[in-house]
């Protein structure tokens, strides 16, 4: 047992067990809050002027990262409702962020397209967390940062672990 309450313990084939207090996961939790409020500061601020949310960065976020995602995925991706999504859509398409295209292959598709002043909003959001990331892996190095995203991994249920690795290793 460490002085932090923090006990390793070795099991067959080398591999370490760490056992935590509840006081140890209450911290845990409590730092991703406040990780999470930190990440979110720099957009929340740009989209408040614009009269968006974080519905909205999201789905920018997604449809640049995949463009000519359907409307399917999409849900899938952000698991939301219909109407939430159509409601969060249906302001970025008006607003001229957003390009939908009826699909070629089924008619009742619709791709999405991030127009040019999208593709722009959509770079002032991200660019904005991608300084942060970056700081903040440079400052922990690349072992933590390989654990954190380990833990990350691990906390997503199955299935958005699928969807996560798929659009990791590029796919749509």
């Amino acid at each position: 047992m460490t002085k932090r309450g923090i006990g390793v313990g070795e099991v067959s084939g080398g591999d370490a067990l760490l056992f935590l207090t509840d006081e140890q996961l209450r911290q845990g939790i409590e730092a991703m809050f406040f990780a999470y409020r930190g990440f979110t500061s720099a957009p929340d601020a740009i989209l408040e002027g614009l009269d968006y949310g974080r519905a909205h960065h999201r789905a920018l976020h997604f449809i640049a990262r995949v463009p000519g995602m359907n409307v399917k995925r999409l849900l899938e991706i952000l698991g939301v409702t219909k109407q939430s999504l159509n409601r969060v859509l249906r302001t970025l398409i008006e607003d001229g962020l957003v390009d939908s295209r009826v699909g070629t292959a089924d008619k009742r598709e619709r791709h999405l397209y991030l127009t040019e002043t999208g593709s722009a909003l959509e770079s002032r959001l991200s660019d904005a967390q991608r300084r942060q990331m970056r700081a903040a892996y440079r400052q922990a190095g690349p072992e933590a940062v390989a654990g954190f995203r380990q833990v990350l991994e691990a906390m997503m249920e199955p299935r958005m672990r699928t969807t996560y690795g798929s659009l990791r290793d590029g796919g749509a």
